[in-house]
């Protein structure tokens, strides 16, 4: 077991990281067409290609998801990756060409080292080009080098996230696991305990803040730093679901947010999740649905217990033990 996502067969993921300028993309590939579906469940999200996932859709799967940062821009990344999976012969057959199906999200990081260098063409190539089965770094890596969480006071009192991943298995063969970038604008909570994991520092003290509770009091909305936030994550399983059922998974694998990010889809967040059929194995919605929510939580905790600061934000492993207690 590899507690990741990879533990999925068939499964393969690349990732590309620009560390000097704080941004990344993240491909994730199937080995075959996939049925999917996806839960735009924010506000502010920015995507591509998601009408392959609608059932109405003459295509019966995608075969790769592209996650970026770059906001709008980081949605070039899917070219490259297409570019890639068509050299390697792996999309819809339209008779006269390959045509990858990649659906694509991205995250607003423009705002964590540099605005001017995003995730394009090159980069979404480097990415699908790098995809493998047996090894996946989590962290500030890919889709997530330049995540941050906790800005209600925008970069000042921030802290730095990234990318995280779990699975779980079931001796009957069942998997089901998960992949989020964690961009959020509240604070990561630990999800067994509720206790702030990583978040919005209070500029005084140090010392977080709550921005839940910040919220619920006097706080008015023109003074909090909107419009640079998002979550993405991709639940994938070895069960057999149509596009129908896919929608169903990704929507009930949103309590896996509720249970880990404070406030969850709050108006400053573009949160989507996408879910993937990647097998043949039998199995019961309502299963893969507590399956999917309690994987996407444990992988929201990692993708922040593996952050790192890459020099610009503090990261949880840089915290001090008092530093964890609210004002």
């Amino acid at each position: 077991m590899k507690d990741n996502i990879l533990d999925v067969s068939g499964v393969r993921v690349g990732q590309a990281s620009d560390f000097e300028h704080g941004t990344g993309c993240t491909v994730i590939i199937f080995e075959k067409a996939a049925p999917a579906g996806v839960n735009i469940c924010g506000f502010a999200s920015g995507t591509r290609e998601l009408d392959c996932l609608s059932p109405d859709h003459i295509t019966p799967g995608i075969n790769a998801i592209c996650l970026a940062g770059g906001s709008a821009y980081g949605l070039a990344a899917a070219d490259g990756a297409m570019k890639c999976l068509e050299e390697q012969g792996i999309g819809y057959s339209a008779r006269v060409a390959i045509v990858p199906i990649v659906p694509a999200a991205i995250i607003f990081d423009l705002s964590f080292k540099s605005a001017k260098v995003r995730p394009d063409s090159e980069m979404g190539y480097l990415a699908a080009k790098s995809a493998r089965s047996d090894l996946l770094e989590q962290g500030s890596v890919g889709a997530g080098t330049g995540a941050t969480v906790g800005k209600l006071f925008a970069q000042k009192g921030a802290m730095k996230s990234g990318l995280g991943s779990a699975s779980i298995a079931f001796e009957d063969g069942l998997v089901v696991g998960a992949l989020c970038v964690v961009n959020n604008f509240g604070d990561v909570l630990d999800y067994r305990t509720g206790q702030i994991l990583a978040g919005c520092r209070h500029p005084e003290t140090n010392r977080f803040a709550d921005i839940t509770r910040i919220i619920a009091g006097t706080r008015k909305p023109e003074e909090f730093s909107i419009g640079e936030n998002t979550n993405l994550a991709v639940i994938v399983t070895n069960a057999k679901l149509d596009k129908v059922k896919a929608k169903m998974l990704a929507k009930m694998a949103e309590a896996g947010f509720a249970r880990s990010l404070s406030p969850v889809h709050s108006t400053f967040d573009g949160d989507i999740i996408f879910a993937v059929s990647a097998g043949e194995m039998d199995a019961e919605i309502n299963r893969l649905g507590i399956l999917a929510a309690e994987v996407l939580a444990r992988a929201i905790n990692n993708a922040v217990i593996y952050a790192d600061g890459l020099g610009a934000l503090p990261a949880l492993k840089d915290l001090k033990p008092e530093m964890a207690s609210n004002i």
